[in-house]
C-alpha cells in the first residue's frame, strides 16, 4: 500500500493544477446540487420489528385519515391566579383563539376543551389538541404562524397560553457561534504546532473543501435518501475534525521528509506513502465502524452512520490528493520559518538542530520527549494513576439510563417547555406521555366489545392514572384507547408500566380473540432504548474484535492490539461516565446549557463507540507507527518509544486538541442530540489521546519491552503485510543506493555506523528487517 500511495503523492504534486481543478469542480457541483435540491424532511424515529412500530403501521392502515405520526400541537391555557379557566370570559377567549385556527391551511381538526373534558380538576388549566394533515417537516410558515398568533390572542385577554407538541419543532442548522469558536481554536493550534501560517491554512482549507462537498451531497440527497439535519451535522462535525487531523499528519510528515534532505516532490510521495498509509487505515476503521451502525436496525441510525462514513471517506481522499497538490503550490512556505532560514543558509538538513535553523547538531528535547522519558523511568506509577483515574471517571457509567428527549429537555425559554410544565401541573406528570393501546379483531364490528374488555383490564394495572373512551375504525375491526400513566414519560416507573401492560396482553387476547399492542411516543422511546441497550454489547464486541484484527496486521504484534483495545474501552467508559454525570446527574450542566436532566440519548452510546473507535485508532497508528519503524531498524524498545514521541507526540497532541475543539464547538447547539454527541465525543477523544495513548500506552510498552512486538510465526505467515511504515519504500531506496555505490565487500559491509544514535532526529539507518 505504501508504494501505491507514494505514487499517488508524487502524481498529485506533479499534476497539482489538474488535481486542484478537479476538487474545485467537485466543490462547485456539490454546492450547486445542494442549492437546487428540495429541502429534506425530519422523520420520526422508527424501529422495525418492535411492538410499537407494528402498532403504528397498523394504525396507519386502519385509520388512514388520522396520520398516526403526523404533526400535532397542544394549545394550553391557564387562568390567572385565583380564577378558573371555565369562567365565561375565559371560555369565550379560549374558543375565540381556537376559532382562528379552524379551517386554516393544513389543519385537520381542533378540539374544544370544554366538550372533550380537557379541563384540569381544579379548573385552572385547559388544553386543545390541534392535528394536521401533514408531517412536522411539511408544515408551512403560515401554518406555524397561525398557531403562534392564536396563543398570542389568548394572552391578550389575560390568559397564560403556550404551545406544545411537534408542530413548532424546527430543524437544527449548523453554523452557530460555538462552532466558529471551535474552528478558530483549531486554527490557532495549527499555527502553533506547525509554525507556519501557510501550513496551518493548508490543513484548514483542505478540511473545509471536504466538509463542504460532504455537506452539499448530504443536502442534495436529503429527499431521495431521507437524510435529516442530524446526518448533515454529524457529517460536518466528523468531516471537519478528521479532515484537519489527516492533513496535519501528512503535512507534518512532509516537513520531516524535507528536513531529511528530500526534494519537494519526493518528500510529498514519501509523506503520502507513510503518513498517508496511516490515514487510509485510520479512515477505514472509522468508515467501517460507522457503516456497521446499520446492523442495529434503526433506519435513522443507519443513515447517520452512512452520512458520517461518507464525510470521513471524502476527508481521506482530500488528504491523499489535494494536500500534496497544495505542497506544490505553496512551495517552501509550508516549512516553518526556522526551516526556511536553514535552507537559505545552506545548512544540510541532517545537521540542523530540531526546531532551529542553525547547524549546532545539538538536540534540545521537547516536552513530548521529556514526557516519554519520564514514563519510561516510572511506568508502574503512571499506569496505575492513569488507569485508576479513568476507572474513577467511568464509575457513573454504571448508572447509565437511555431514553429519548422530549419537550421536557428543552429550555424554559421555549413555549414547548412551558406548555409541558403547564400540563404536568394541571393533569399530572404522566399526561405528557400517554400510551396508546391498539385493539385489532379478526372480524368487522368486533372491536367495540374487545376494546371495552381491554379498557377494564388496563384500568386495573398499577400506575395507570386514567383510560379514555375507545375510538373505533370505520370498518369496526380496530379500536384504540389512550392510557395516561401516573409518572413522567422518561421515568423508570413508566417503563415498568409499559412492560406490565404488555404482560397482561396474552390474557386479554385469550379472552377476546383480539390482538392487543401498546404503542405511542413514550412506548416507542422505551422500545428504542431497550433495543439500543441490547445491541450495545454485541456492537462493542464486533468493534473490539475488528480493532484487534486490524492492529495485529498493521503492527505485526499480538499484545499491542490487545493493549489498544483495552485502552479504547477505558476511554469509552470514561466518556460514558461524563455523559451520565452531566446529562443524568446535572454536574456542570450550567456550563453546557442543560436546564433539565434526564436519561442519556438512546443513540449516543453506540454512536460514541463507533466514532471514537476509529479516532482512537488514529492516535494509536500515528504514534506507534514511528515506534515500530524505529524498533524494526534496530533500536531498543525504550529508544523506539522515545523516537515515536519525538516524531509524533506533538502532532498527535495538536490533533487531539483540534478534534476536541471542533466537537466541543457543537455543544452550544440547542438540539439535545447534538449537545450529547459534542460532550461525549470531546471527552472521549481527550481521554483517549492524552491519557490512554500518551500515558498508558508508553507505560505498557516500557513494561513489555520486546514482548510487545512479538507475533507467532503462524500469524506472521497468514496475516497480510500492510506496510504502514513504508518499509517497501525504504528497501527500494537502499537497493538503489547499493546499486549506485557498486559491490561492497568486507565484514562491515551493510552494517550501521558505530556512531549512529537511534531515536534521534537524524535519519534512522536502514537495516535488514530481522525483527518483523
Amino acid at each position: 500500500m505504501a508504494t501505491y500511495l507514494y505514487r499517488i503523492g508524487r502524481w498529485a504534486f506533479r499534476r497539482r493544477r489538474l488535481v486542484g481543478s478537479l476538487w474545485l469542480g467537485a466543490l462547485v457541483l456539490a454546492v450547486v446540487a445542494a442549492a437546487t435540491a428540495p429541502a429534506g424532511e425530519e422523520e420520526d424515529l422508527a424501529m422495525p420489528g418492535t411492538e410499537s412500530q407494528r402498532a403504528f403501521d397498523l394504525l396507519d392502515a386502519r385509520f388512514p385519515e388520522a396520520n398516526s405520526q403526523g404533526a400535532e400541537a397542544r394549545l394550553v391555557f391557564r387562568a390567572p391566579d385565583g380564577q378558573r379557566v371555565t369562567a365565561g370570559e375565559h371560555r369565550a377567549a379560549v374558543r375565540g383563539a381556537l376559532g382562528s385556527l379552524e379551517g386554516g391551511g393544513q389543519v385537520a381538526s381542533v378540539t374544544d376543551p370544554y366538550e372533550t373534558d380537557a379541563v384540569s380538576a381544579d379548573g385552572t388549566v385547559a388544553y386543545s389538541t390541534v392535528t394536521y394533515d401533514a408531517d412536522t417537516a411539511d408544515l408551512t410558515a403560515p401554518t406555524k404562524s397561525a398557531l403562534e398568533r392564536a396563543a398570542e390572542r389568548a394572552r391578550d385577554t389575560g390568559l397564560t397560553a403556550e404551545v406544545g407538541g411537534s408542530a413548532l419543532d424546527v430543524e437544527e442548522e449548523p453554523g452557530g457561534t460555538t462552532e466558529i469558536v471551535g474552528v478558530a481554536v483549531a486554527a490557532v493550534v495549527l499555527v502553533v504546532a506547525l509554525g507556519s501560517l501557510a501550513a496551518a491554512g493548508l490543513s484548514l482549507l483542505t478540511a473545509l473543501v471536504g466538509v463542504a462537498i460532504a455537506f452539499g451531497l448530504v443536502t442534495a440527497l436529503a429527499v431521495p435518501l431521507g437524510l435529516t439535519s442530524t446526518v448533515a451535522i454529524l457529517a460536518l462535525m466528523l468531516g471537519l475534525a478528521v479532515g484537519i487531523d489527516y492533513a496535519l499528519f501528512i503535512t507534518s510528515r512532509y516537513r520531516d521528509e524535507r528536513a531529511r534532505g528530500r526534494a519537494p516532490e519526493e518528500a510529498a510521495g514519501h509523506a503520502v506513502g507513510t503518513a498517508g498509509s496511516a490515514v487510509v487505515f485510520a479512515g477505514a476503521t472509522v468508515f467501517i465502524a460507522l457503516v456497521g451502525l446499520g446492523v442495529v436496525g434503526i433506519p435513522e441510525l443507519t443513515r447517520i452512520g452512512l452520512g458520517g462514513a461518507g464525510a470521513v471517506g471524502l476527508a481521506v481522499l482530500v488528504a491523499l490528493t489535494l494536500v500534496p497538490a497544495l505542497f506544490g503550490f505553496l512551495g517552501p512556505r509550508v516549512l516553518s520559518r526556522a526551516e526556511r532560514k536553514g535552507t537559505r543558509r545552506g545548512v544540510p538538513p541532517q545537521h540542523r538542530a530540531p526546531g532551529t535553523g542553525a547547524g549546532t547538531g545539538v538536540e534540545r528535547p521537547g516536552l513530548a520527549v521529556r514526557w516519554a522519558r519520564f514514563v519510561l523511568r516510572r511506568p508502574v506509577p503512571v499506569l496505575l494513576a492513569a488507569g485508576l483515574g479513568l476507572g474513577a471517571v467511568a464509575v457513573p457509567a454504571l448508572s447509565l439510563e437511555l431514553g429519548l428527549p422530549g419537550d421536557e429537555s428543552k429550555s424554559t425559554e421555549t413555549t414547548q417547555r412551558r406548555a409541558y410544565d403547564l400540563l404536568s401541573d394541571g393533569f399530572g406528570p404522566g399526561f405528557n406521555g400517554p400510551l396508546t393501546v391498539v385493539v385489532d379483531t379478526p372480524r368487522s364490528g368486533g372491536a367495540r366489545g374487545a376494546a371495552d374488555r381491554v379498557a377494564e383490564t388496563v384500568r386495573g394495572v398499577d400506575g395507570v392514572a386514567s383510560v379514555g373512551e375507545p375510538t373505533v375504525s370505520r370498518s369496526g375491526d380496530t379500536a384504540l384507547l389512550t392510557a395516561v400513566p401516573e409518572t413522567a414519560p422518561n421515568s423508570g416507573e413508566t417503563k415498568d408500566l409499559v412492560n406490565a401492560l404488555r404482560d397482561t396482553v396474552p390474557r386479554v387476547e385469550a379472552d377476546t380473540g383480539a390482538t392487543v399492542l401498546v404503542t405511542g411516543t413514550t412506548a416507542m422511546n422505551i422500545d428504542i432504548s431497550e433495543a439500543m441497550s441490547d445491541a450495545l454489547l454485541p456492537y462493542l464486541t464486533v468493534v473490539i474484535g475488528l480493532a484487534v484484527l486490524l492492529l495485529t496486521a498493521v503492527f505485526r504484534s499480538v499484545l499491542v492490539p490487545v493493549k489498544a483495545a483495552l485502552g479504547f474501552l477505558l476511554s469509552v467508559g470514561a466518556a460514558f461516565g461524563v455523559l451520565v454525570a452531566v446529562f443524568q446527574w446535572g454536574w456542570a450542566a450550567d456550563l453546557v446549557g442543560i436546564e433539565q436532566t434526564g436519561p442519556v440519548m438512546s443513540l449516543m452510546p453506540i454512536l460514541v463507540i463507533g466514532i471514537v473507535f476509529g479516532l482512537a485508532m488514529d492516535y494509536e497508528v500515528f504514534l506507534l507507527t514511528r515506534m515500530r519503524e524505529t524498533y524494526v531498524h534496530g533500536a531498543t524498545p525504550e529508544e523506539a518509544v522515545v523516537s515515536g514521541f519525538r516524531h509524533s507526540g506533538r502532532v498527535v497532541a495538536a490533533a487531539a486538541v483540534i478534534m476536541v475543539s471542533v466537537f466541543a464547538g457543537f455543544i452550544g447547539m440547542s438540539s439535545p442530540t447534538i449537545q450529547t454527541m459534542g460532550v461525549g465525543l470531546a471527552s472521549a477523544v481527550a481521554f483517549d489521546a492524552f491519557v490512554v495513548r500518551m500515558a498508558i500506552a508508553p507505560a505498557v510498552l516500557a513494561l513489555l519491552r520486546d514482548r510487545a512486538w512479538w507475533l507467532p510465526r503462524i500469524l506472521d505467515r497468514v496475516l497480510p503485510n500492510v506496510d504502514i511504515e513504508g518499509e517497501a519504500l525504504s528497501r527500494g531506496e537502499e537497493l538503489s543506493r547499493t546499486a549506485a555505490a557498486g559491490p561492497t565487500s568486507g565484514p562491515t559491509a551493510g552494517t550501521p555506523d558505530a556512531g549512529t544514535t537511534y531515536g534521534s532526529d537524524a535519519t534512522v539507518p536502514l537495516l535488514p528487517l530481522d525483527r518483523r
